[in-house]
Parts: C-alpha cells; sequence; structure tokens
C-alpha cells in the first residue's frame, strides 16, 4: 500500500498533481513541465506512424497541456475558423449537422470546461452568420438548464444581449422617408406660407420619422434567436421554476428574469405566476429596481388578462408615485406604468389614470414630463379614460380607428390610407423640384393657374378626368367619413397591384390624418345640403315656402368684416380692465396709483432699494449696527 502511495506522488506519472503544482507556482515546475512537453513531441511522432491505433498516453497527454490558457484559445480560434471557412462559398449541410451533433454531446459531458468551450464556438458561428438556423439556437437554448453556472449565464447571455442581425440597417428605409418628406414639403410650398401651415409641415415631418422608426425597429427585431425557439412556453415554464429555487447571486436571478420576460413578450405567453414574483421586487429602496420596471414592461402584452397586470400596476402606483417618494423615483414610476400600458392598455382605469395625469403640473421637471407622456399616450390608445380637458383635439385618424376591448382582433380587409387613391394625382416630381437640405427656405414653384387651384381637366377618350395635386387630393379625403373611406379604400386594394409611389401616397396620406384635426361640421353640413338638393329635386312639383325662403349667403372673411362684428358685440358692455375702488369718479386718486402713471425714471431708485439682502449683507449691516453702538456707548 505504501508502495502504490509513493509511485502515486512522482510527478512524471501523476499528471493531475503536477497540473495542480503548475497553476499554484509554474516558475518552479518549469523543468518537470519541458520534460512533459518532449514525451508529449515524441508520441505525437509515434502516433502520425500509425494513426488507426488508439494511444492513451498521447490521450492523457493532451489533457494535461490543454490546460494551458492560451492553448484552449487557439484551438477554439481553429475550430470556428475552420468550420467557417468550410462553409464559406456554400453549407455544408451533412458536416453541419454532424458537428452539431457533436457539440451538442459535449454540452452535456461530464467536462466543464469542453462543454463551456463547445457552448462559446456555437455562439460565436451564430455571430458570425455561419450556424444562424434553428438547429444551433435550440441547442444554445437547452444550455440554459445546465447546472452549472457558467454554462447557464452564457447561454442566457446570447440570448439577452445585443443581436448584431440588428446592425445591419438597410437604406430602403431612409428612401421610404425621403419620399413622405418631398410628398409633405410640395404639398406645403403649394398652400399659402403661413405659420400655421409651417408648424403643420413640420408636424408631419415628426410624425413620418417616427413611423419609420417604427417600422425599421420591428423589422430588424424580427430576426432575433428568441423568435427561433421551438417550445417557448415550455421553456418559460421550466426557467419559472428553476427561478423558484435558485439559490445563485443575485445577479443570475436578474438575468433569468430578464430572459422570461423577454420569452413572454416576444412570444405573447401565458404565465401568470410570474407577475406576482415580479412584484415582489417592486419598491423603491429595492437593487436594481429600474431592471425589475423594464422587467415588468417586457412582460406584459395585448393577450394577457387586466386581472393579472392591474396589481402590478397599482404596485407601481402606490410605491413610486407618491409626495413620500423623490421626485426621481416618482418620474421612474410614471415611465414604468406608461411603458406596461403601451403594450397593455387594457389594464389601467380612469380613475387611476386621472390620478396620474394631476401630476402634469409637477414642480420637477421629470415628473412633469413622464405625466405629460402619458396623456400623450391615451390620447392614442384609449382617450375615453383621460379626462375632457386632457382629450385634446380629435384628429382624423382617431375618427377613423375605433376602440378595442380586450381580447378584440378586428381584422381590416382594407389598407387605412389608400383612399388616396382615388384621386388621380400628377406627377408633381416632373414639375416641383424637391431639395434634400435641411433649410427651412421657401423655393420657387413652377405651376400653371389650374394647378394652383388643385385641379386639372384632361380629355381622355371624350371623358372629362379630373387630376388632382397633392394638396387637393388631401382635402378631398378629408371630406370623406370614415365610412367612405373605408369602402373606397377596399375598392382599391381589391381592384389593383399597389406600387412603392402608392405607398408613398397612402402614408403621407396617414401622416396628415395624425395632424389634421377632426371637424365633423364640415362633414354634416355637406351631407345635409346634398339631402336637401337630392329632396328639392324629387319635390319639383309642389313649390314649399322653405325653398323660396332658403338663401345662400357666403360668409364674411375679409378683416373689415370680422372687425365690425367684433365692435358690434361690445356695445352695452362694461369696460374690461382695472376698477377704481373709491366710489366718487371726481375724488383724488392715492400716491400708490399715482405711481403706476409716473415714468419708469423717476421711480427707479426707489424700486432697486427694494430687493431682498442677501444673507451676507444682512450680516455686514447688523455687524455695522453693533459696532456704531458700542461705539456710542463709549
Amino acid at each position: 500500500m505504501e508502495k502504490i502511495q509513493a509511485n502515486n506522488n512522482k510527478l512524471p506519472s501523476n499528471l493531475p498533481q503536477l497540473q495542480n503544482l503548475i497553476k499554484r507556482d509554474a516558475a518552479s515546475y518549469t523543468e518537470e513541465f519541458e520534460r512533459q512537453h518532449s514525451v508529449y513531441a515524441a508520441t505525437c511522432v509515434i502516433f502520425e506512424q500509425n494513426p488507426t491505433i488508439y494511444n492513451e498516453q498521447l490521450h492523457q497527454m493532451v489533457m494535461f497541456l490543454a490546460q494551458d490558457k492560451n492553448l484552449r484559445k487557439f484551438l477554439k480560434e481553429h475550430i470556428v475558423t475552420d468550420i467557417k471557412n468550410m462553409n464559406s462559398k456554400s453549407k455544408n449541410m451533412k458536416l453541419n449537422k454532424e458537428l452539431q451533433n457533436f457539440m451538442c454531446d459535449m454540452l452535456t459531458a461530464k467536462h466543464a470546461v469542453a462543454a463551456k468551450t463547445s457552448l462559446t464556438v456555437m455562439i460565436e458561428l451564430y455571430n458570425k452568420r455561419v450556424w444562424n438556423d434553428v438547429r444551433t439556437v435550440n441547442i444554445i437554448a437547452s444550455a440554459c438548464f445546465s447546472k452549472i453556472t457558467k454554462i447557464m449565464v452564457a447561454a442566457m447571455k446570447f440570448f439577452i444581449g445585443k443581436d448584431h442581425e440588428a446592425e445591419v440597417e438597410s437604406d430602403s428605409d431612409s428612401e421610404n422617408e425621403n419620399v413622405v418628406m418631398k410628398s409633405a414639403m410640395m404639398t406645403a410650398k403649394v398652400n399659402k406660407k403661413t405659420k400655421k401651415n409651417q408648424r403643420k409641415l413640420e408636424k408631419v415631418k415628426a410624425t413620418a420619422r417616427k413611423n419609420e422608426k417604427k417600422n425599421r425597429i420591428k423589422a430588424n427585431f424580427d430576426f432575433s434567436a428568441l423568435h427561433l425557439i421551438h417550445d417557448p412556453q415550455n421553456m418559460a415554464e421550466k426557467m419559472y421554476k428553476r427561478l423558484e429555487k435558485m439559490n445563485e447571486r443575485f445577479e443570475v436571478k436578474m438575468m433569468t428574469m430578464n430572459l422570461i420576460s423577454r420569452l413572454i413578450g416576444v412570444h405573447q405567453l401565458y404565465l401568470p405566476n410570474f407577475y406576482p414574483l415580479v412584484q415582489r421586487f417592486l419598491f423603491p429602496h429595492q437593487r436594481e429596481v429600474t431592471k425589475v420596471m423594464v422587467f415588468a414592461a417586457q412582460a406584459a402584452h395585448a393577450q394577457v388578462p387586466p386581472d393579472d397586470l392591474e396589481p402590478v400596476l397599482h404596485t407601481l402606483a402606490n410605491n413610486f408615485v407618491t409626495d413620500r417618494c423623490s421626485s426621481e423615483a416618482m418620474a421612474m414610476g410614471i415611465n414604468s406604468i406608461r411603458e406596461l400600458c403601451a403594450r397593455n392598455p387594457y389594464c389601467m382605469t380612469d380613475d387611476l389614470l386621472q390620478d396620474l395625469t394631476q401630476y402634469k403640473t409637477h414642480k420637477d421637471k421629470g415628473v412633469m414630463m413622464a405625466a405629460r407622456s402619458l396623456i400623450s399616450l391615451f390620447r392614442g390608445k384609449n382617450r375615453e379614460l383621460l379626462a375632457k380637458k386632457d382629450r385634446g383635439a380629435p384628429t382624423e385618424i382617431h375618427a377613423e380607428r375605433k376602440q378595442e376591448k380586450f381580447g378584440e382582433n378586428k381584422a381590416l380587409s382594407y389598407i387605412p390610407g389608400a383612399e388616396i387613391l382615388t384621386f388621380r394625382a400628377q406627377a408633381d416630381d416632373d414639375r416641383i423640384e424637391v431639395s434634400d437640405s435641411d433649410d427651412d427656405e421657401w423655393s420657387d414653384v413652377q405651376n400653371s393657374h389650374d394647378e394652383a387651384k388643385g385641379k386639372i381637366a384632361n380629355e381622355q377618350d371624350g371623358d372629362i378626368e379630373k387630376v388632382y395635386t397633392s394638396k387637393a387630393a388631401l382635402k378631398e379625403v378629408m371630406k370623406l367619413s370614415a365610412e367612405e373611406r373605408a369602402a373606397r379604400a377596399t375598392d382599391v386594394v381589391s381592384s389593383r397591384f399597389l406600387t412603392d409611389a402608392d405607398f408613398a401616397r397612402i402614408a403621407a396620406a396617414q401622416a396628415a390624418k395624425e395632424i389634421e384635426k377632426f371637424s365633423i361640421s364640415n362633414k354634416r353640413k355637406s351631407k345635409k345640403r346634398k339631402l336637401e338638393d337630392e329632396e328639392k329635386l324629387e319635390s319639383e312639383e309642389i313649390v314649399s315656402l322653405k325653398s323660396i325662403e332658403m338663401i345662400y349667403k357666403k360668409r364674411k372673411h375679409d378683416k373689415e368684416a370680422r372687425t365690425g362684428t367684433v365692435v358690434a358685440g361690445r356695445e352695452g358692455r362694461e369696460k374690461f380692465g382695472y376698477k377704481k375702488s373709491h366710489i366718487n369718479p371726481d375724488a383724488s386718486t392715492s400716491n400708490k396709483i399715482k405711481l403706476k402713471t409716473k415714468n419708469f425714471m423717476m421711480l427707479k431708485h426707489k424700486i432697486a432699494g427694494k430687493h431682498k439682502k442677501s444673507f451676507r449683507e444682512k450680516q455686514i449691516k447688523l455687524k455695522n449696527a453693533l459696532l456704531k453702538q458700542k461705539k456710542n456707548y463709549k
């Protein structure tokens, strides 16, 4: 027994012990390492002579030398480069499948270093777009349930981290944005050059940029690795059960919560037990509470019942949006409520919303802006929950959209805004040159008298077809009711193929609807007049007194007529302004009233002496008074 123990302590034959000693003190065991390296070189020469026979000594020597970090790094880079070169011209599906099976076996191996290396290789190949398929993603997803913490964290970081696909941005989005901008600029140049139209143009530009940004973010996010998971519901449930029993560090728990919330939000899963778990961490003193707020917002989507999200919403309001909290905590609480309601507005109640909107006049700017952003969100989501004074003026886009209830999903049979295509437009690009520069100067527009009016009549096959400019076409669209727009858009979509230019016109029309205020009075008047004309044509046999007395007058839009109306309304009305306090108008006024009529230069010296003195000035004045008083006593 003593003989066997003495042989185990010999360094040349006990490689694990030598490996441990080299890790602790590498300089003292340089000779032993060089000796083993020479043995490794000799064993390699023997193996090259007959590579088909398994050599156990070579296997032990390789495992001994593989503990070197530089060697492991070199081998990993070599594997990645080799697989990348094999798939450079065309993907070798058979070889890739064999290698993926090998990597999957290595992930379940007992050797932690080998499993971690295989996971790193697969992640790197996915990021280099060599193995960016469904199989690779699901193999990496299986590593999220590893018992080794390093492997689990690396797999979760892969799904949580920034996706490399999102870094590539196409130029088509900027081209579509330029088309919408050109259409808006052209409409503004034909219009009157007023400040109101200029402000409207700026709003159209901002709306177009916002819509294009939303579309670009959505298009980039659609390529995320989270979308390639086979069974996201099962994965989220397993990770939640593991999170409840997890004894890892707080950072690992937060990472697990982040991944679960992303799975719920991306795939619209239903995991009701997750929301009470997040609710336990929503306190101002909680460590990294802002991340927990993000997780709560990520896990919300339109398919979650409002009963599950209402407790989270009330917890945020009660723990953060109170006067006993700091202004930073209040602003964060309102912002997190806004992000949650942006994904599921059905969980908000009118009482809570109206309480939160009262902070729009808060003295802190952050709280004030957060409350105003919440108001602007619900102006588009559900205006009825807001107080009447906070709803704002309704726009044309609000008149088209109808408020949906929870679980309701209305599929449209048309493209909103396609009704603009029923009004034939001119080739404005041939007549108007739009500058791509950012200057706001107006340029001259070369158009005819008919173009300025907005309509041109062209004779084609004996029929007269009206051709509209963009300005006139938008005016005609605004005159239509929501039902008429839907009918026209349905006819257009079902009868023709749409081009890029058509989609650009639709985007411009939708942007104009978001700015144009909704006015039902014009629609009612035009509809009423149309019905009266129809009744007049149908009842020509009987002449009524109403048809005689009905006189259509043109409204007076000139300045003199408006001024006369204003002056006439002031007659018999008390004069606005300061009312004298004394009863007798002939009596003299007080000195205080007389000061108001004097020149400012006469009162400058008096006003200057009334400024509030600083604390230092008061100290000096008190010191001088005390010194003077002491001097007089002497």
